[in-house]
């Protein structure tokens, strides 16, 4: 009988280990550079996006932890660099993503996305800073890697025509707590009909040709 009953509370402890939910990281366990000089604590939430989606603190620009995030079991990038946040966005908003990159400045060279559900291939145009029209909502907002050395990625998620201004979603930037439900403000002008967004290492922006899906 005391056997069955060992074998027992061991089969149950066994079912409890596999199905429990994960432990959080500890604070131990997070490396230096991940630690200090945090605008906001890594992986605490800075706010979420018009449509929901949340954006969590990386500490700042020097951490990298290389742990993957999933949505839906699909890939969307390291937590929590500004890519994976890009990633994830479409995926939540448009159902598709854009290819693995070493960098975010890499983006601007992607010709396509996918649905990873179907494999359907989109057009992933790019529209130089100065164009004709502005960015849309959806659009991707990509920086030379001349920007310390990675470049990096933000997701247009409103324009305000009256104040001159585009609204970002991100990760990795500030680290700062939103105090909207976007990340900041960028300005631009018109000079000859053509459109300037006033930021400083901005190539321009990636549009997802087909907005159907």
């Amino acid at each position: 009988v005391n056997s069955r009953v060992l074998i027992c509370l061991l089969i149950s402890m066994l079912t409890v280990n596999v199905f429990a939910d994960p432990v959080p990281k500890s604070v131990e366990s997070i490396p230096q550079q991940c630690r200090t000089s945090c605008k906001t604590s890594y992986g605490n939430l800075l706010g979420k996006s018009p449509a929901g989606v949340p954006a969590y603190s990386n500490c700042n620009s020097d951490c990298v932890i290389f742990e993957p995030n999933y949505l839906d079991e699909v890939y969307t990038g390291i937590k929590w660099q500004c890519v994976e946040y890009a990633r994830r966005w479409l995926l939540n908003e448009q159902g598709i993503v854009f290819g693995d990159v070493d960098i975010a400045a890499d983006i601007w060279d992607i010709a396509d996305v996918n649905n990873p559900h179907s494999n359907q291939t989109i057009k992933f145009v790019s529209v130089v800073n100065g164009a004709v029209t502005l960015p849309q909502r959806g659009d991707l907002l990509i920086y030379g890697k001349e920007y310390l050395g990675t470049g990096h990625v933000s997701v247009v998620v409103s324009i305000d025509d009256e104040r001159h201004t585009i609204q970002v979603a991100e990760q990795n930037f500030a680290n700062t707590k939103w105090q909207q439900n976007y990340a900041r403000e960028i300005a631009y002008t018109n000079i000859d009909n053509r459109f300037w967004l006033l930021d400083s290492y901005l190539v321009g922006w990636k549009r997802v040709y087909q907005t159907e899906h």
